[in-house]
């Protein structure tokens, strides 16, 4: 793989035929999630990127090289710009077998050094046996690690994957993330990828932006913008259940502390942005945020945020449990996943009387 700086710099704007405008940059050896919801503009993004259709206006550059400038009238063809693409359905030639479908991408090297590299490319992506085989005769992961190492095999300048596991089940799927995380250290280039799965993007991606209805919404690391939604919009794409009402009760610049007031409850927030007193606030936490932890033995984890519940549901979701809990005095219900065998260690059950600890760390006023 090249290694000379190859960062990706794209700022679009577009009104028809779907309004799109987002400004981002990708680095080379990092992965970029496009998240959002389907006709949000993440496909058409990433057809932009790889010079199947064009933004009214804009500029793309990758490694220092424009592929896209309106104003100057750049537009290169996605040969000129050397990308690996891997679309939704594979795009696999049926009549070709999984040899001839990764040489069949290898049109820019010499004739005679393509079977070689073909067959490196597959033995990478773990389908080493399999080069004789046709698509029909693959399963769905194989036929996706069959794509990957085509587009791989062309030494990219980046690799774009439009939602590359959303055709394969929940178990081929777990396979293939830790394919790419492992591939993801030999690759020297950007990688955007589109995914409408919020946890794809958490495990696998260094940065993500969040699209919708053809904006960009938020852009950061994944835990941050989990842990810190600009507002309530990102905070539900984003899959947060938890997001509440209070009034600041007080302020600590010094300390980076807002104390918010639910009901006769305070909570601490370890943010301190520009309120007053008194303000009506909207505030989120993430699952992660709230604790339950050896509560019933009395050993709850030190916070200054402990809140009286009660347990109003339980559901079992496989390994975990979906616990529904209303506070004591406030009209408000938290909603919770937690391991089975930890409610289970707890005795947790419909009707118990209990209490959580909230981190102050990851309790998030949003902007209003």
């Amino acid at each position: 793989m090249p290694t000379n700086n190859a960062d990706l710099h794209c700022e679009i704007s577009q009104q028809s035929p779907i309004p799109l405008t987002a400004k981002f940059s990708c680095k080379a050896g990092e992965v970029l999630a496009v998240v959002g919801p389907s006709g949000g503009g993440k496909t058409t993004l990433l057809r932009m990127i790889a010079g199947l259709s064009s933004s009214e206006q804009g500029k793309i550059e990758c490694g220092g090289k424009t592929w896209f400038d309106d104003e100057q009238h750049i537009h290169l063809s996605p040969q000129q710009r050397h990308i690996g693409y891997v679309p939704q359905h594979f795009g696999l030639f049926p009549h070709l077998t999984a040899l001839e479908n990764v040489i069949s991408g290898l049109d820019h090297i010499p004739k005679i050094e393509r079977k070689a590299r073909a067959l490196d490319w597959l033995e990478r992506v773990n389908l080493h046996g399999l080069p004789a085989r046709l698509p029909a005769q693959l399963s769905g992961g194989q036929r996706q690690r069959v794509a990957l190492a085509r587009a791989l095999a062309r030494e990219p300048s980046v690799l774009l994957l439009d939602e590359p596991f959303s055709a394969v089940d929940r178990e081929t799927r777990e396979r293939l993330y830790m394919e790419l995380a492992r591939l993801k250290s030999q690759l020297s280039i950007p990688v955007v990828m589109v995914t409408h799965d919020m946890n794809e993007a958490l495990l696998l991606a260094d940065k993500m932006i969040l699209i919708s209805q053809g904006k960009m919404l938020q852009q950061g690391k994944p835990f941050e913008v989990l842990s810190h939604p600009c507002n309530e919009t990102v905070a539900r794409q984003m899959g947060l259940r938890n997001i509440f009402n209070a009034e600041v009760s007080g302020r600590d610049v010094d300390a980076n502390i807002t104390w918010l007031k639910m009901g006769e409850q305070i909570i601490a927030s370890d943010s301190a942005p520009e309120l007053v007193v008194g303000q009506q606030v909207r505030w989120v936490i993430p699952n992660q945020g709230i604790r339950f932890n050896a509560i019933t033995s009395g050993r709850l984890c030190r916070s200054i945020n402990k809140l009286d519940i009660v347990i109003e549901s339980m559901l079992i979701m496989g390994e975990s449990v979906r616990v529904k809990a209303r506070m004591a005095d406030v009209d408000e219900v938290f909603n919770m996943d937690i391991p089975s065998h930890l409610a289970e260690k707890l005795s947790l059950k419909s009707g118990l009387a209990t209490t959580i600890a909230l981190k102050s760390e990851q309790v998030h006023i949003l902007e209003s």
